[in-house]
């Protein structure tokens, strides 16, 4: 099968391969070797559709590990506390195809959804994000997409982190491959904010008025967040410059948040 022939593989064949081995396997067809060849006909092309994000993620988990050794030697810290990644899975892929529209292929899902492949920096400051971000889209063999700054433009829920879909080469046997990546740049306070409100997203049978009071609380618990992550980051700045450190109160911090302007 040539790699065009399997770009146009629809992408239920699963469900196709499970039919045709319940066919074999009722006696209609009993020959053993037919029946592998037909679950390699329509596993391999998916197998090679999801290793190939599977590689993109590790070129990119290395270029931050790379660039988080070296700002532990320049700077004496790491940038980085943790890095998470994924790769979509079947099913998710399948729902956006259907809320999309898409023709059921594998090229089309490769040209229409971007976040196959996910990487999820998670910082110390809000500072290093932005750092992180310059020395990633410095690299020759990274082109930006797509860039929404979700931290300086929060959205409604609150949420805040820095998404940056890029595009990055992999070299395989049959050659170099761009491989689009999603990549997700936030501090901890923000991440840990983030995981609460994906639980509250899907947890299913709340009630629409306890629903909406969660929602509330978010937001207030976003802004709180918000609110520790430029007073750690002013810690930081005043170690790094030797000098005190300004005494704010919370409510000071997240006034000047809602108003606008700014913290100090």
């Amino acid at each position: 099968m040539s790699d065009n022939e399997k770009k146009t593989i629809l992408i239920d064949g699963a469900e196709q391969l499970a039919m045709n081995i319940a066919q074999y396997s009722s006696g209609l067809i009993v020959d053993d070797e037919r029946i592998l060849d037909v679950v390699q006909e329509h596993i391999i092309p998916f197998e090679s559709f999801f290793d190939t994000y599977a590689c993109a993620i590790m070129e990119m988990e290395t270029k931050f590990n790379v660039l988080n050794k070296q700002f532990s030697l320049i700077y004496d810290g790491n940038p980085i506390v943790y890095i998470v990644s994924r790769v979509k899975d079947y099913d998710s892929i399948l729902r956006k195809v259907i809320h999309k529209n898409l023709p059921r292929t594998l090229d089309a899902i490769e040209k229409n959804i971007r976040d196959i492949a996910g990487v999820r920096v998670v910082c110390s400051f809000k500072e290093d994000i932005y750092r992180l971000e310059r020395c990633l889209l410095s690299q020759d063999d990274v082109t930006l997409i797509d860039r929404k700054d979700y931290i300086e433009h929060p959205k409604p829920s609150g949420y805040r982190s820095l998404h940056l879909i890029v595009s990055i080469p992999i070299f395989l046997e049959q050659g170099k491959k761009d491989v689009i990546v999603e990549v997700q740049l936030r501090t901890i306070a923000m991440d840990f904010w983030a995981n609460l409100e994906h639980k509250l997203k899907y947890k299913k049978n709340i009630d629409p008025h306890r629903l909406e009071d969660l929602s509330k609380e978010l937001i207030d618990c976003a802004n709180i967040s918000a609110s520790l992550d430029e007073r750690m980051q002013n810690v930081r700045d005043c170690l790094v410059k030797d000098q005190p450190v300004p005494q704010q109160t919370s409510e000071d911090m997240i006034d000047q948040l809602l108003n606008g302007n700014g913290v100090q």
